[in-house]
């Protein structure tokens, strides 16, 4: 083993908390070992203001983060799911998924309202195609606007801009921050990972490897699993708006996916129970057929 394991995060303070989430139980299960925390720049840390779907989208806040992994400049990365592409790069796996939070969106207004009880022609601020195609679906007399930034900038700006706006559950909750109003994962898919810890390791780092297994969760593994499935299966330059929510029912796997067309115009979701992870694959190919 290496004497001191560096891990690498982003600087937000949603990175470093659950940088922290992971740091905190792996030195619990393995209490010899030392660690650091590395600090690390991405792409969507620098270009903030730009829309992410212009500066590359999804792998935007992840793939400096690999690249210094592949260097071994860092041995271990703490990611949000949500963040990573769906095939990872060449000699990198996901060692352990950690327990998934709360999977769902959240709505946060001045006046603490519902999604459905916000004033006819609300401005609501997000920057994720998925969140904007699925609250025309459900409030058409809603305004949509883009806004970037980190959980505390986006906050600030209700009432000031905005009258309000859509952020993961899982994040405000491990921030400890003042709750809003959660959205049910039918009329809201959630992004695919959404909520769950992805800790990213070199593959042939063995002996980190098997430490880690310790932490992995194996529900979040095989759910989280289904939902990279439905993603890697529309392929890493699908920029459709997309979503994708996997729960084990009864020891089987029931996935409830969205996808919607550039211009929201056309939005498709369906349901699928089944016992391994290809219902990924699978409900991904009949919701391409029918929004393309």
């Amino acid at each position: 083993m290496m004497e001191i394991i560096r891990i690498g995060t982003r600087g937000s303070a949603l990175a470093l908390q659950q940088a922290e989430i992971f740091r905190s139980a792996f030195t619990v299960f393995v209490p010899d070992t030392r660690t650091e925390i590395v600090k690390i720049k991405t792409s969507g840390d620098i270009r903030a203001q730009e829309p992410l779907d212009l500066i590359g989208g999804k792998g935007v806040f992840v793939r400096e983060i690999e690249k210094r992994l592949i260097d071994g400049q860092i041995d271990i990365a703490v990611h949000s799911l949500k963040d990573m592409q769906a095939l990872l790069p060449e000699g990198l796996v996901i060692a352990a998924y950690l327990e998934r939070n709360d999977p769902r969106d959240m709505l946060f207004s001045a006046g603490h309202q519902t999604i459905y009880t916000l004033d006819a022609g609300a401005m609501v601020g997000t920057s994720s195609l998925r969140r904007k195609c699925q609250l025309k679906q459900i409030r058409p007399d809603l305004e949509i606007c883009d806004i970037r930034g980190n959980v505390q900038t986006r906050l600030d700006k209700i009432g000031n801009g905005v009258d309000a706006t859509i952020l993961a559950a899982a994040g405000i909750k491990r921030l400890g921050l003042v709750s809003g109003s959660p959205i049910d994962v039918h009329p809201m898919v959630p992004s695919p990972g959404q909520g769950t810890i992805a800790i990213q390791t070199r593959a042939a780092d063995h002996g980190l490897n098997d430490m880690l297994a310790g932490l992995d969760h194996l529900e979040t593994r095989i759910c989280s699993e289904t939902e990279r499935t439905f993603l890697a299966t529309l392929g890493e330059d699908c920029t459709f708006p997309v979503g994708a929510y996997a729960r084990m029912v009864k020891g089987r796997i029931s996935l409830h996916a969205m996808m919607g067309t550039l211009d929201c115009s056309v939005v498709r979701s369906m349901h699928m129970i089944g016992d391994t992870t290809d219902i990924g694959r699978d409900l991904a190919e009949r919701l391409s057929r029918e929004v393309s």
